[in-house]
């Protein structure tokens, strides 16, 4: 079974899937971290150090090759893997990116996403632009402006598919949000066709939250 987790940057993707892979793992299951980052970190720190904007089609060029590489290689290790595969970001992540710099969806991404199999549900961290860029900000590793932070928020409320993700509130606590979480996991089926939610016009998961 597989589990996307998306969210605007300062969400805390990262952190809810490492405390969702170590519940997991006490009460005695399975679990795998696979991370399907993009490089963006990375590019901003670059860009700030040198005191430009890299231009929107060359940035998400480069992340998106990265991203896809990332993900093929990660639904390959999930193929082999007989458990709960936990992915931190996916390619809903590029697709949310393109919306908010209004750039096209392009045919690839959607085509790829598609035929990939199926997550079990995409899990998305919802929290305040203003409360994500204040984390961001209190890190000191990267930069992310509150306008960039809510047309991304807005470039996720944009994907086709974006009704049938699982919303969870990110400001919670880190214990309830984990409780959240395993809630989540815990009400899936086990088993779910192939193809990619939202992909098909019919919703993967109600979201009863």
């Amino acid at each position: 079974m597989i589990i996307v987790l998306t969210g605007i940057d300062g969400s805390g993707k990262s952190t809810a899937a490492r405390s969702l892979v170590q519940a997991v793992r006490a009460r005695g299951g399975k679990a795998l971290l696979l991370s399907n980052h993009a490089g963006r970190r990375t590019m901003s720190i670059m860009a700030a150090a040198c005191g430009v904007r890299i231009p929107g089609r060359l940035a998400d060029a480069v992340e998106s090759a990265v991203r896809t590489a990332n993900v093929l290689v990660s639904h390959l290790r999930a193929s082999r893997f007989d458990g709960l595969v936990v992915m931190d970001r996916h390619l809903h992540c590029q697709l949310g990116l393109r919306s908010a710099k209004g750039l096209p969806r392009g045919r690839f991404l959607p085509w790829l996403l598609a035929a990939l199999p199926r997550p079990a549900a995409v899990v998305h961290l919802d929290l305040d632009p203003a409360e994500a860029h204040r984390r961001i900000t209190a890190r000191g590793t990267d930069a992310e402006t509150l306008a960039d932070l809510v047309a991304f928020r807005d470039g996720y409320a944009a994907l086709p598919g974006f009704g049938a993700f699982i919303r969870v509130d990110a400001s919670l606590p880190a214990a309830e949000l984990a409780r959240r979480l395993m809630q989540a996991v815990d009400g899936l089926p086990a088993t779910l066709p192939h193809s990619a939610p939202g992909t098909s016009g019919e919703p993967s998961v109600t979201n009863g939250n």
